[in-house]
């Protein structure tokens, strides 16, 4: 079997660090594309599954190659293949299972890669799949949202807020957004109309009548949005309580929707009290959906927002910056 270079863990645990090692190259499947990646990107998703926070939902297999977004160069398809041929620029966030992009390689269904819009590097590329379709997914599938409606977007200076922002502001939304003092600027040039200082502000007692919010925080964060919500509006979260909604979503067991059930029950009460809406989401791969993205990439309506660049063999401080939660957009690991 071919060897290649890929980023892996052992076991769960915090104190668990990144070696880079030689791993089998993954082997590419009738519908798949073998993908040489170029970049990969980093999200919070990475670090708490190597915490073990989401052994509940999902088991995860060890030795794992951390990272779920890349951007990269097609050398291979398979038999079945019609959508890409060898040598094209492509990204994606693959499906579950099929994840580990902080490696040299990566096998990809054809249905959940788009090609990378000629205007962006392979690191601004391999910084948009899992934030743009988590924000697509959350305020289009999910909300409904429309022209007008007033958005409460939650930390509008990290990874998802930056692209939910551009998203929202681009299809016609009022978004406002929390943020430090010192990213007010860099989030009202993103698109947002109304910036609270989370330092001195609590956003629960300066906003009223909002149509949806996307909470990317979880805890009281989440609990107070349904605060602030119209009568028929929506929460929609990525870091809060997930409920037996996403049990149904994951095919998960009856014991384990029972579980989630309860675990989902303060945030449902809290929607019901508040004539409104409440779904945790883990956002699902999309060819369809990424090619829209990259088009709004190409236009320039929509732009990537990087704050740091790692090298491969940083891999871990790239991961140790990332924990931090300062950063100012995505963090980006180059691979070649």
């Amino acid at each position: 079997m071919a060897k290649m270079k890929a980023a892996i863990i052992s076991k769960y645990g915090h104190q668990e660090k990144l070696i880079i090692t030689d791993v089998e190259t993954p082997v590419c499947g009738d519908s798949d594309v073998l993908v040489e990646i170029h970049a990969a990107s980093l999200n919070p998703i990475d670090f708490k599954i190597r915490d073990g926070q989401l052994k509940f939902l999902r088991a995860y297999k060890f030795p794992w190659i951390m990272g779920h977004d890349l951007a990269g160069v097609v050398t291979q398809t398979g038999s079945k293949v019609t959508k890409f041929k060898k040598g094209d620029r492509v990204f994606s966030r693959p499906g579950n299972g099929r994840t580990g992009s902080l490696a040299e390689f990566i096998a990809v269904d054809e249905n959940e890669l788009a090609p990378i819009p000629n205007n962006i590097t392979f690191e601004e590329a391999a910084s948009i799949p899992l934030v743009g379709l988590t924000s697509w997914q959350a305020l289009f599938d999910i909300a409904h949202m429309k022209r007008g409606d007033r958005v409460f977007i939650q930390a509008g200076a990290g990874g998802v807020g930056t692209f939910a922002i551009q998203l929202a502001k681009h299809f016609g939304a009022h978004v406002i957004t929390t943020t430090s003092s010192r990213n007010t600027e860099f989030v009202k040039s993103l698109g947002a109309d109304e910036v609270i200082d989370y330092t001195s502000q609590k956003f629960e007692e300066v906003l009223r009548n909002v149509d949806i919010v996307f909470d990317t925080l979880g805890g009281e964060a989440l609990y107070n949005s349904f605060q602030i919500l119209k009568p028929g509006g929506w929460v929609v979260s990525i870091a809060g309580d997930p409920d037996q909604h996403l049990a149904e979503d994951m095919n998960l067991n009856f014991i384990k929707k029972q579980i989630l059930r309860l675990v989902g029950r303060k945030a449902n009460k809290l929607a019901e009290k508040a004539q409104a809406h409440y779904r945790f989401i883990f956002m699902h791969s999309s060819g369809q959906q990424l090619t829209q993205i990259a088009e709004l990439l190409e236009s320039g309506k929509i732009k990537p927002n990087i704050d740091k660049v790692f090298s491969f063999e940083d891999s871990q401080k790239a991961v140790d910056y990332l924990e931090l939660g300062r950063s100012r957009g995505k963090v980006v690991v180059k691979i070649r």
